[in-house]
C-alpha cells in the first residue's frame, strides 16, 4: 500500500524540486547580476542592499550608474543619501555631472549643497551650459563679448548729441552667482543691458570727442547702473575693447529731412500747375462757348434781314449801300493789314 502512494507521490515530487530547482537557479542568476555592483559598493564603504538594486531594476533605473556617483561622492568627502541620487535620475537629470559639479565646488571652498546642484543641472538641462559649468565660472570668471560674437552685429552703435555715431564693443567680465542661478536671465540679458547702457551713455555726451577722449567713462556708467540685477551672474567689469567713429547721422538725417521738404514743396507746386492748367482749359471752354454763341447770333442777321425785306422795311438800294459800306470797310483791313506787315515798327511809320 505504502510503495503504492510513493509511486503515486512521485510526479507531484518532481514537479516540486523542478520548481525549487527554478526559484533557486532565478536567485542565483539575479545575485550574480547584482554581485559585482553590491561588491564595489561593499568594499567602497557605501554599502548598498541587494534589494535596493533590485528595486532600482524594477523601476527602471540603471543601479550601476547611480552606485557609481555615491561611490564618487563619498570619495571626495561627500554624503549623499543613495534614495536623492536615484530620485535626481528620475527627475531627469545628470547624476554623474551633478555630483562631479558638487564635487568641484567642495574643493573651491564654495558652499553649495545637493538640492541645489540638481536644481542647477536640471535648469541647464537640454543647453548648452551645465552645473559643471556653472561652477566653473563661479571660481574662474567668464569673459563675455558685448554684442556676441556669433551675433549679426559687431559694434554697438551709439550716436552723439553732435549727430557723429560712435562703435563701440565691450568685454564683460562675470561671475556666476549658484545662490540665484536657477530662474535668473543668463548671458543674452547681461550684453543686451549692456549694450543698453553704452548707447544711453554715448546718446547723453555733448559730442563724440568726448566719448573718444573717455571711454572708461562708459565702463563706470554702466557699471553703477546694476546691471547684473536678476542674472545668474555677478558682474566684476566692463571694459572697453575697441571704440571707433562712424557716420554723421545728424548730417544724414537732415539731408533726409530737407529731400522730403523739397518734395512735398514740389508736390504742392505741381497741385497749383495742375489746378491753373485746369483753370486755363476752363477758360478756353468758356471763350468757345461765347464764340458759339457770337455765330449763332450772326446767324440770326440773314432772317432778320430777309424779314425785313418782306415787311417792306428794307429797300433794294438800303441793302446795296449797307454791302457798298462792307465792302469799303474790308478794303481798308486789308490794307491796313498790308501796311503793318511791311512795317511792323509804328515808331518808323510816324518818322516815314
Amino acid at each position: 500500500m505504502i510503495p503504492t502512494v510513493i509511486a503515486a507521490a512521485a510526479p507531484l515530487l518532481y514537479l516540486g524540486v523542478g520548481i525549487l530547482a527554478i526559484i533557486v537557479l532565478v536567485m542565483a542568476l539575479i545575485f550574480l547580476s547584482f554581485l559585482s555592483v553590491w561588491l564595489k559598493a561593499r568594499f567602497s564603504g557605501v554599502p548598498v542592499s541587494i534589494f535596493t538594486l533590485i528595486a532600482m531594476r524594477l523601476r527602471s533605473v540603471p543601479h550601476s550608474i547611480i552606485v557609481d556617483a555615491r561611490i564618487t561622492a563619498a570619495k571626495a568627502g561627500i554624503d549623499i543619501p543613495i534614495n536623492d541620487i536615484e530620485t535626481h535620475y528620475l527627475a531627469g537629470g545628470e547624476v554623474i555631472q551633478t555630483v562631479q559639479g558638487l564635487i568641484n565646488a567642495a574643493k573651491a571652498g564654495i558652499n553649495i549643497t545637493w538640492n541645489q546642484a540638481c536644481g542647477i543641472d536640471l535648469a541647464t538641462k537640454g543647453t548648452e551650459k551645465s552645473v559643471i559649468e556653472a561652477v566653473r565660472t563661479s571660481i574662474n570668471p567668464k569673459v563675455i563679448d558685448c554684442p556676441a560674437a556669433h551675433g549679426a552685429r559687431i559694434t554697438i552703435d551709439g550716436v552723439a548729441k553732435d549727430g557723429i555715431q560712435v562703435k563701440v564693443r565691450a568685454r564683460v567680465t562675470v561671475r556666476s552667482n549658484l545662490d540665484r542661478y536657477v530662474g535668473s536671465a543668463q548671458e543674452e540679458t547681461i550684453i543686451a543691458r549692456v549694450g543698453e547702457g553704452i548707447v544711453t551713455t554715448i546718446g547723453s555726451a555733448e559730442s563724440y570727442k568726448w566719448v573718444l577722449e573717455n571711454p572708461d567713462s562708459i565702463s563706470r556708467t554702466v557699471l553703477k547702473r546694476g546691471l547684473d540685477t536678476g542674472t545668474a551672474f555677478e558682474i566684476l567689469s566692463i571694459d572697453i575693447a575697441d571704440i571707433d567713429v562712424g557716420e554723421n547721422v545728424g548730417a544724414q538725417l537732415q539731408e533726409a529731412q530737407a529731400e522730403a521738404d523739397k518734395n512735398v514743396a514740389q508736390a504742392k507746386a505741381e497741385m497749383r500747375r495742375a489746378a491753373a492748367v485746369a483753370l486755363e482749359q476752363e477758360m478756353k471752354a468758356r471763350v468757345q462757348e461765347m464764340q458759339a454763341k457770337v455765330v449763332e447770333a450772326e446767324s440770326t442777321v440773314p432772317l432778320a434781314m430777309a424779314e425785313a425785306f418782306r415787311n417792306g422795311n428794307l429797300g433794294v438800294m438800303d441793302y446795296m449801300r449797307l454791302r457798298n459800306i462792307e465792302s469799303d470797310t474790308d478794303m481798308r483791313s486789308s490794307i491796313a493789314k498790308t501796311d503793318e506787315e511791311d512795317n511792323p515798327n509804328p515808331h518808323n511809320k510816324k518818322k516815314s
